[in-house]
């Protein structure tokens, strides 16, 4: 997650280029789909490994579905009547963010599919005594098992907010570089678009990002009798269990 600003960036820059074409579109959306399965793979859970087979088809149905919407959206906003010329340009600007909201969220699915059936690892809930005494011991919690119900909240949780990181990031600068095209000193200076949509895009991000992660703790603890009955008796701290939901 380390590089997503920077690389997301000149991406979500490609996306957001007004008036793209065709060709531009599906490779652009090929790259974000490219960059989202790279985050996804290294930020899972790793519990239950994904094989490379599972991998190539979930990229391959991720980047299918992103740009089915990219392009089903961009031949039908045109078509919409009833609606003012600026309005559909507002439409036609929010195209790439529908792509990505939905086959982000069906990325992260596909990508950690397995892991939903199979389950992840649950660990039992520490005191602040027994993390202080784990530290100093350097002892390692043992697994209490694999809960599928963990990991489809974990799985859950990860899609929403990459949902949550994409909506302010592919909502805001396209709307507002609309608005900033309207005015006399861009139209005068046309050059000035693509600094003024990367500039835009990466403020945007820098504080998107962030929250969105902080959204969902990456350590999840819940009550051991939420998840399967069988872990319901070896809660830890307050009952609860905890495990590793990734980012």
């Amino acid at each position: 997650m380390s590089c997503f600003v920077i690389s997301n960036l000149i991406v979500t820059a490609g996306m957001l280029t007004p008036n793209l074409q065709t060709t531009g579109t599906l490779l652009w959306q090929i790259t974000n789909q490219s960059l989202n399965v790279a985050i996804n793979s290294a930020n899972a859970n790793k519990s239950s490994p994904i094989t490379t087979s599972t991998l190539v088809q979930s990229y391959l149905i991720a980047v299918s579905a992103s740009c089915s919407v990219a392009l089903g959206l961009k031949a039908l906003v045109p078509r919409i009547r009833r609606v003012s010329p600026a309005t559909k340009v507002i439409l036609q600007r929010l195209v790439p963010f529908a792509a990505v909201a939905s086959a982000g969220a069906l990325n992260v699915f596909l990508m950690r599919g397995e892991e939903i059936r199979r389950g992840i690892d649950i660990y039992p809930m520490l005191s602040e005594e027994e993390k202080i005494r784990k530290e100093k011991d350097v002892v390692q919690t043992k697994s209490l098992g694999k809960s599928k119900k963990a990991a489809t909240l974990a799985v859950g949780e990860t899609a929403l907010s990459r949902v949550l990181n994409s909506t302010p990031i592919m909502v805001l600068p396209p709307l507002i570089l609309v608005r900033l095209q309207q005015m006399e000193w861009l139209r005068s200076r046309p050059r000035l678009t693509l600094p003024v949509n990367l500039g835009l895009i990466l403020t945007t991000s820098i504080f998107a990002l962030p929250l969105a992660l902080a959204a969902f703790p990456q350590r999840q603890a819940v009550q051991a009798q939420s998840l399967e009955k069988e872990f319901w008796d070896k809660g830890g701290e307050g009952g609860k269990v905890e495990f590793n939901r990734g980012i």
